[in-house]
């Protein structure tokens, strides 16, 4: 085994990519973010981003597999990490000490990651294979019509924004835990960084859950 191998192995290891990985996961979600926010310009935006988004297919099926790999880095590196510090955490301690030595959202990260994780299967499922596999979707550009249809379920819609209050949570303390990690965690500089991540999380989740909500109070078509 490498160096570089056992580095990748090591505790530290797996937090730094676990932090890498999460900081390119945030970036790609503002990007998400900002071509979801044209449906509340109307379909013939929103047609025409996803539309321009299909004619360069390649490059964006390249971007997806670049994902699928940060995705599967992320779960896997925190799944390994969860499960490494339980078995290294006597029961007594875990149950008596815990709330003093972790915060509430570091314990349950694993279960609002694992949440998350569900709902983008069901995600991925109702919209990115209508619209790349849906020959009524695809071929007619009518995007705008399918995730208006989507959201006018109360079911989908309700787990989305509940999705999204679990995301708010696990941006902001994954957010804290990337800089940590990276060693940027200076008494004086931090809470900026806090304040930072705080305000991007809450926004990022709260304009995600606007959109169902629009949809379910009679926006759009």
């Amino acid at each position: 085994m490498s160096w570089f191998t056992r580095a990748l192995n090591s505790s530290i290891g797996k937090k730094f990519v676990m932090a890498l990985t999460g900081i390119c996961l945030i970036l790609f979600l503002i990007i998400h973010l900002i071509n979801n926010l044209t449906l509340f310009a109307g379909p013939e935006l929103f047609n025409t981003v996803v539309k321009n988004l299909d004619n360069i297919k390649p490059l964006v099926r390249v971007i997806e597999i670049i994902l699928v790999i940060i995705f599967v880095l992320h779960i896997f590196n925190g799944v390994k990490l969860w499960w490494e510090n339980k078995q290294a955490r006597p029961q007594s301690y875990a149950v008596n000490a815990s709330s003093e030595n972790s915060t509430l959202f570091s314990r349950t990260m694993i279960y609002s990651g694992s949440i998350i994780f569900i709902f983008l299967v069901v995600h991925l499922r109702t919209m990115w294979i209508a619209f790349n596999f849906n020959p009524e979707v695809h071929h007619n550009h009518t995007y705008y019509e399918y995730v208006s249809a989507a959201f006018r379920d109360p079911v989908y819609s309700i787990a989305y924004i509940i999705a999204m209050i679990l995301l708010g949570f696990h941006l902001n303390h994954g957010f804290q835990s990337a800089f940590q990690t990276f060693g940027w965690n200076n008494k004086k500089y931090f809470p900026v960084i806090q304040k930072i991540g705080f305000f991007y999380s809450w926004i990022t989740a709260i304009l995600f859950a606007l959109i169902p909500i629009y949809f379910l109070s009679g926006g759009g078509l």
